[in-house]
């Protein structure tokens, strides 16, 4: 008996609180039905209960709503509804009135893939998370300016907005983005089809600290907005992938980043050894590049990035460059002798 006492009190907390940290939410849970000791172990560690993760679950709203009453995620911090179901304006109203003070804490919001939320719910769960510093709201066609609006007022702190696929809003947003976020740090707007230069330039003349930035598939900007992205003096990750508008001219102005480390230029059909050899120049520490489907690259090109970036690119594509000779596997170790990946366009 004595044993069995020395055992709870004493070895179960130092076994739980090594292993408890290494286990997903739904193990944690199970754990906690073994037995008494180890349910007021677990409890006894607050650090474990500030995650919520209901991504790609159904009845996830009725799940969250239980779990948001209970004592031990009254601090909860992250909560990822990403592609989960019955997620709705009217869950988070019900979410609110019935456990809003839990989400006083909350930091990270993944609304990704819940078509059905809609301004109205933008608002409600917004004002109730005060301290946000990530939302992601990926693929949701029902958000407009209205709902970015409520978004900048309630949320102060955001610092990683992902917006993508956000096809119904439009420079107002980025406006919006740009004067209440001059903290931001990562970006992604890809598919906002209705977004213009003026957006961008906004957010490029205002958030000199991002150092990430998505413009996927945003083929209406142009030049003039892509040579302002020369004043991110932190920017390291940058997916341009589609942009058909981007000229030598645009591109070398962006090798005035020299701390970018990842570039995607996937269809970017404008481009051609000028632009590429400029951000070979500028850019040394470039980890990743893809250059698929450009038809004015060559070997030229390939040649100066082999200058400046042997030691440091793992990632390059040159798939479909057919002007690119040397661009067998075998050729590109030979210029880059630490690449990895031959393939990031699929």
């Amino acid at each position: 008996m004595a044993a069995e006492t020395i055992w709870n009190k004493e070895t179960v907390p130092k076994v739980m609180k090594i292993v408890s940290t290494r286990l997903q939410q739904r193990d944690l849970i199970t754990l906690l039905l073994v037995n008494p000791s180890i349910h007021h172990t677990l409890l006894s560690h607050p650090s474990l209960w500030l995650v919520l993760d209901f991504h790609e679950m159904s009845n996830a709203g009725d799940r969250l709503v239980s779990a948001l009453s209970l004592p031990r995620y009254r601090n909860v911090k992250h909560i990822n509804l990403e592609f989960a179901q019955d997620i709705e304006d009217k869950l988070l109203e019900n979410v609110k009135s019935k456990c809003g003070d839990s989400l006083l804490d909350l930091e990270i919001l993944n609304l990704n893939g819940c078509q059905r939320i809609s301004d109205k719910g933008i608002e409600v769960v917004t004002n109730t998370c005060p301290k946000l510093k990530v939302f992601s709201i990926y693929w949701n066609v029902r958000v407009t300016d209205v709902g970015i609006t409520h978004l900048v007022k309630n949320c102060r702190f955001v610092v990683d907005l992902n917006l993508s696929g956000c096809k119904n809003i439009t420079d107002k947003s980025l406006h919006l983005v740009a004067d209440n976020y001059q903290e931001l740090e990562s970006l992604n707007i890809t598919r906002c089809i209705k977004l213009t230069d003026s957006g961008l330039q906004r957010i490029l003349l205002n958030c000199s600290s991002l150092q990430t930035l998505n413009l996927y598939a945003l083929s209406t900007l142009t030049d003039e907005a892509y040579k302002m992205i020369s004043r991110l003096p932190h920017l390291r990750f940058l997916d341009l992938c589609g942009a058909q508008n981007l000229t030598d001219d645009g591109l070398s102005c962006i090798a005035m980043c020299k701390n970018l480390v990842s570039l995607n230029l996937t269809w970017c059909v404008q481009v051609s050894d000028v632009g590429v050899i400029a951000i070979a120049q500028g850019c040394r520490s470039l980890e990743l590049l893809s250059l698929f489907g450009i038809l004015g690259v060559s070997d030229r090109c390939l040649e100066v990035l082999s200058s400046f970036c042997s030691n440091t690119l793992t990632t390059l594509d040159v798939n479909g460059c057919i002007n690119i000779k040397n661009r067998s596997r075998d050729q590109l170790l030979k210029l880059f002798p630490n690449l990895m990946c031959f393939k990031v366009h699929s």
